[in-house]
């Protein structure tokens, strides 16, 4: 089992950054709030490590998060942003690679996270062989994708047939409040 995680809220009116590139916008307070609420929310899991985007979005949802549930961080170039230049399978292809490595610690007994961002994700699930039908009842949230800032979505393969299963397991709501799917 394996967590994808967006992040958390940020600061979508810093025109001065580039979005995709590093750092790219810090979080608001409502992010950093989402951030604190993901982290208690993961402290059931157990989750021992987690993979994120350099961007600073990424990377603060991942300190803030694994303070609370004493994971190990570790930055992973691949799950950065999707770059303007890039096809769906190349985005697909470097997020698989890092998924690999999550559902290596699964099978060594430590969960694991991705904190990446509502394109890769999405490229990722259609690429794990997401059917399009289900995929498309994930791509609700702002700009089509497949989380919301702070949400967590659970993926585990599914008895002899091995396909995934996908359920989303974490929506924050506000600082003190989760909804729980």
């Amino acid at each position: 089992m394996v967590y994808l995680i967006r992040h958390t809220t940020p600061d979508w009116s810093r025109k001065d950054l580039v979005y995709h590139l590093p750092p790219g916008p810090p979080l608001t307070d409502q992010g950093l709030a989402e951030a604190y609420a993901l982290g208690k929310y993961l402290t059931r899991f157990g989750v021992a490590r987690l993979y994120t985007s350099p961007l600073e979005r990424s990377l603060q949802t991942a300190k803030i998060a694994a303070g609370i549930i004493g994971a190990q961080v570790q930055v992973d170039e691949r799950l950065i942003e999707w770059q303007p230049d890039e096809t769906a399978i190349s985005v697909c292809n470097r997020l698989c690679l890092v998924f690999e490595l999550a559902l290596r610690d699964s099978q060594n007994g430590l969960t694991a996270g991705l904190i990446s961002h509502g394109g890769p994700i999405g490229a990722l699930l259609g690429c794990l062989g997401i059917e399009d039908e289900t995929l498309k009842q994930f791509l609700i949230y702002d700009s089509g994708n497949p989380l919301p800032p702070a949400g967590v979505c659970q993926v585990a393969r599914s008895g002899e047939a091995k396909t995934w299963q996908l359920k989303i397991v974490f929506v924050p709501k506000g600082k003190d409040e989760q909804i729980r799917l």
